[in-house]
């Protein structure tokens, strides 16, 4: 039986009490954020600092101001890039579309430029662009992109399975190099499918907090996925 990569499981922290539980649970990588009411924007370097202290897992800083896929401001995000760097941070997410749908190239090179190499992952902006291959193309050769974190579908993993699958069986073709890692209305019964077709890196928020979003992480939902992951 030919050996597969133990999947990553990366989870939504939004402050120090949710990594730990993450980490607790098994968690491979964090992504830090805050205000998920506008999808996830950039923590504080304050968060980022005391969650750095307090788990050894990897951490990936969301790099994102504003609700949307616009970037917006790309010099504060620049900033904000480079002020997370000067605190430690050495992973990050990040993902813009101009106002036809295909990358914002010019914004997400001079962050990238920024970033110095640091392993990123592009988000769930792919899932809204208006041509994923030619997204996928024309990001292939900025450094440190290792990763899209994508459900395949602007409305989640239902409706995205075949592309995850396309996708997924098209991995080190020129654009699509980086790993598949699969969130966005992701539920425990798509795993084995998922794990079935070569998909081998899960990101998980609401799933993880069993109180809803006004709840913390929980160790033993995290622990749940893991095993599901691993079975």
């Amino acid at each position: 039986m030919s050996e597969r990569r133990r999947a990553v499981l990366e989870v939504i922290a939004l402050d120090v009490e949710d990594a730990v539980a993450a980490q607790d649970g098994g968690a491979d990588r964090l992504e830090l954020i805050t205000d998920m009411a506008a999808d996830g924007l950039t923590p504080t370097v304050e968060t980022f600092a005391g969650i750095r202290a307090a788990v050894d897992i990897s951490l990936r800083v969301m790099l994102r101001l504003a609700d949307g896929f616009a970037a917006g401001d790309v010099d504060a995000l620049v900033r904000a890039a480079g002020e997370m760097r000067t605190a430690g941070a050495g992973e990050f997410v990040l993902g813009f579309l101009d106002e036809h749908g295909g990358p914002d190239l010019s914004a997400v090179e001079r962050i990238v430029g920024e970033l110095d190499g640091c392993p990123w992952t592009f988000h769930r902006a792919i899932d809204r662009a208006a041509d994923r291959d030619s997204l996928r193309k024309q990001l292939a050769e900025l450094p440190g992109l290792d990763a899209y974190l994508t459900a395949g579908s602007p409305d989640g993993v239902d409706d995205g399975f075949p592309t995850l699958l396309a996708e997924t069986a098209r991995g080190g073709e020129p654009g699509y190099e980086p790993r598949v890692m699969v969130g966005g209305g992701l539920r425990l019964d798509h795993v084995p499918w998922l794990r079935a077709a070569g998909v081998d890196a899960f990101h998980i928020g609401g799933a993880a907090r069993p109180g809803g979003w006004a709840g913390p992480v929980s160790a033993d939902a995290v622990r749940q996925w893991r095993a599901a992951l691993d079975a």
